[in-house]
C-alpha cells in the first residue's frame, strides 16, 4: 500500500481518496487517474491518490479505478476485471478503467460533450482496446508502432530498480497524461472553430476547386466531405510564405485528388520559377502534394497552373 502526495491542496475542502492498484501500472489506470485529477481540480477539490490492494482502504475510497472488482457508475467504482467485464463502447470495444471514468466525467472535464466524444474515439478507445488485448493496427513490417502505451511502459521499474520507483513514476505519468488530455481538448476546441471558418470560406468560394484560406486552419477533415476542392491555398505558420496543398482522395490515404505537375517535382527557387513563370515560387515537394510561394498571389497562380495541367 502506497500513499501518494496530493496533486492539489485546497483550504476548507474535504479530501477525496482515489484508489487504484499498486505494482505495475498501465495506460488505462494512468489516464483514468489523470481524468479524475482534472475533474477534481476543476471543482477545487483536494484529493489524495493511494495505490493499494487493501480491500478496507478500497472500500472506503471515494473513487476506485482499475481495482476492486466492481463497476458502479453512481458509486464511482470503475473496475473492468470482474467476470463479465464492465460493458462495451458503441463499436464493441470493451471498456477499461479509462473508458469507464471518461464515460462519466469526460464531458465535464472538456466542458463539451462533443469534444469528449471526439477524444473518446481518438484516445480513450485506443487505450481501452490495448488494455483488453485488442489490436487496432496491422504491422506491415517486422516492427511495431511506438505507442503511448510504450511510452508509459518505459517508465516502469526494471528488475534492478526498487519497487518504490513505480510509485514515483506513476505520478509523473499521470502528470504527463493530464497534459496530453488538456492539449487534446485545446486542439479540438480550436479545430471546431476552424471548421466553422473553413466551411464559411468554402460556401463563399465561386470556383470551389481552389479554396483560399485566410489563416493556417486545419482543413483536411473539413473539406474532404466536399467533392470539388482539388487544391488549398493557405498561409504557412513557420514563415511568411504561402502553401498549396493537394486534397487527398481518402482521409487516411496519401493519394491526391490531383497531383501537382510532374515537371515541378523537387524544383526550387530559380529553377522552379523558370518552369512555372511564377516569380516568387519557392519549391515543390518531390512527392507532388505541396508547393510554396512567397506571396498569396504567387501561390494562387501556382494552384491555377496546376489545375490547368493535364
Amino acid at each position: 500500500m502506497v500513499f501518494l502526495k496530493n496533486f492539489m491542496i485546497m483550504e476548507n475542502k474535504e479530501k477525496k481518496i482515489l484508489a487504484t492498484h499498486n505494482g505495475t501500472f498501465h495506460s488505462d489506470d494512468i489516464f483514468a487517474c489523470a481524468t479524475l485529477s482534472l475533474f477534481l481540480e476543476k471543482n477545487n477539490q483536494e484529493f489524495e491518490i493511494i495505490r493499494t490492494r487493501d480491500e478496507d482502504i478500497i472500500n472506503r475510497a471515494d473513487y476506485v479505478f482499475d481495482v476492486g472488482g466492481i463497476y458502479d457508475k453512481e458509486k464511482n467504482r470503475f473496475d473492468h476485471h470482474q467476470i463479465g467485464g464492465a460493458g462495451k463502447h458503441d463499436d464493441g470495444i470493451e471498456y477499461a478503467s479509462f473508458g469507464l471514468v471518461w464515460n462519466k466525467f469526460g464531458s465535464e472535464v472538456c466542458n463539451s460533450e462533443k469534444i469528449a466524444k471526439k477524444i473518446n474515439l481518438k484516445l480513450v478507445e485506443a487505450v481501452d482496446a490495448h488494455d483488453n488485448g485488442i489490436s487496432l493496427t496491422k504491422n506491415n513490417y517486422d516492427i511495431s508502432s511506438y505507442t503511448i502505451q510504450d511510452v508509459f511502459n518505459s517508465m516502469r521499474k526494471t528488475w534492478k530498480e526498487d519497487a518504490d520507483f513505480n510509485n514515483e513514476m506513476f505520478l509523473k505519468c499521470v502528470s504527463f497524461a493530464k497534459e496530453i488530455l488538456k492539449r487534446e481538448i485545446k486542439q479540438i476546441q480550436d479545430y471546431l472553430l476552424a471548421e466553422e471558418k473553413v466551411k464559411e470560406i468554402y460556401e463563399k468560394t465561386d470556383d470551389k476547386r481552389i479554396i483560399i484560406l485566410d489563416d493556417n486552419y486545419p482543413f483536411g477533415e473539413v473539406l474532404f466531405d466536399f467533392p470539388e476542392p482539388i487544391y488549398v491555398v493557405r498561409p504557412r505558420d513557420n514563415d511568411d510564405t504561402w502553401g498549396i496543398d493537394c486534397m487527398r482522395k481518402e482521409k487516411k490515404s496519401f493519394i491526391n485528388r490531383k497531383d501537382l505537375p510532374f515537371s515541378w517535382s523537387g524544383l526550387r527557387d530559380e529553377e522552379f520559377q523558370k518552369v512555372t513563370g511564377v516569380s516568387d515560387a519557392v519549391f515543390c515537394h518531390r512527392a507532388l502534394f505541396l508547393a510554396v510561394a512567397e506571396s498569396k498571389e504567387g501561390a494562387i497562380k501556382l494552384a491555377q497552373l496546376a489545375l490547368e495541367n493535364n
